[in-house]
């Protein structure tokens, strides 16, 4: 679903479908006409595990053990992260991978080593996690 609503974005409004760049264009003075997809876009993510609960599929609640701060200093930490990186990792994965932009692929390739590191420190040399 995810690269379908990508394809449809870019087919039909010419945009890439990263969600900090969504979401970030409705932080700053966006063109004219510019509100009501972005809109859409995120009332969709936001909405999407309540319409497959209300369909009878089965929806995790995700584990939070950190607790709201270390969510809130995790989304500062990615916004910061995804406006360094130019993009996010649906940009860059989904979308510019698929275009075979070079930018995107160093981007996504930095983000996995990233994540792989991650889990090896917190697993392996900090004593943390199964």
């Amino acid at each position: 679903m995810i690269g379908v609503a990508a394809v449809l974005l870019l087919a039909l409004n010419g945009r890439i479908a990263g969600i900090s760049g969504i979401a970030g264009g409705l932080l700053r003075v966006p063109a004219q006409g510019d509100v009501a997809w972005r809109i859409c876009f995120i009332i969709g993510l936001a909405a999407a595990p309540w319409i497959i609960g209300a369909a009878g599929g089965a929806v995790d609640r995700p584990a939070l053990p950190g607790g709201v701060i270390w969510m809130a200093a995790g989304g500062l930490l990615v916004g910061f992260g995804t406006a360094l990186g130019g993009g996010c990792t649906s940009g860059h994965g989904v979308c510019g991978m698929a275009r075979l932009s070079a930018r995107s692929i160093a981007a996504t390739l930095m983000f996995m080593a990233t994540g792989v590191a991650t889990v090896f420190v917190i697993r392996h040399l900090a004593g943390g996690g199964a």
